[in-house]
């Protein structure tokens, strides 16, 4: 059976037809899920996606985490579902409690905008087990709020548990702590990415189709369930 994957839309999102269309090329079937409505309509896994939910107020993804999809979202990923969270996805899970930490304003207090090499440090979540541990890929970063800020305890806990995902190489673009540009959750199938592996996959628009990688592991890890 095709795979079903929901992505999510608030008020303010701007990658959400970016994220179908990565799930389309990989087969699967995206399902349009509304921030409004506590449906998740039998979906397989969850992306939330990149841009400025409810316009950014109070702090990125703080009003976003009290939607109504999102209380059912925080219920399916405890029992399992596979969520991502891409940039101001990312932000919301965090401000969920589904991942640890907060991104907060870029260092440097610019807006980056370019293509970024990451390295893949954990292949054992459900979106990111067909890489290579140590894998070097590019896809594009975008934000002004990226920079991942922990204290030390929950920063030892995310290396000691080989819970960072990736990390930012050959420059870090936002002032991340550990050069961190992803982590996931201590069940592996939550993870958080602040850059965009949904504008890298097709060569006519990416600088690279390493962002295919993100959503045919979840693919290969729902199938693995089955």
């Amino acid at each position: 059976m095709t795979a079903r994957i929901g992505v999510v839309t608030f008020p303010g999102s701007l990658d959400d037809r970016d994220a179908a269309r990565a799930v389309h090329l990989t087969g699967a079937a995206p399902i349009s899920l509304w921030h409004a409505d506590p449906e998740l309509y039998g979906v397989d896994a969850v992306i939330l996606p990149g841009g400025f939910s409810y316009g950014d107020y109070l702090r990125a993804g703080a009003i976003a985490r009290f939607s109504a999809v999102m209380e059912s979202i925080i219920k399916a990923a405890g029992d399992g579902l596979p969520v991502l969270g891409i940039c101001n996805g990312f932000q919301v899970l965090c401000e969920a409690h589904l991942l640890p930490g907060a991104l907060t304003r870029n260092q440097h207090l610019h807006f980056r905008n370019r293509d970024q090499a990451l390295r893949v440090e954990s292949t054992t979540t459900a979106w990111t087990g067909g890489f290579q541990q140590g894998q070097e890929i590019v896809i594009p970063v975008k934000n002004g709020e990226g920079c991942y800020m922990a204290d030390e305890r929950t920063l030892d806990e995310l290396e000691g548990e080989g819970r960072v995902v990736a990390r930012y190489i050959r420059g870090n673009p936002n002032g991340s702590l550990h050069d961190i540009a992803a982590i996931t959750n201590a069940a592996g199938n939550v993870v958080g990415i602040m850059p965009h592996p949904e504008h890298a996959v097709e060569v006519l628009t990416g600088p690279s189709i390493d962002g295919l990688g993100i959503f045919t592991s979840v693919l290969a890890h729902l199938g693995a369930r089955v």
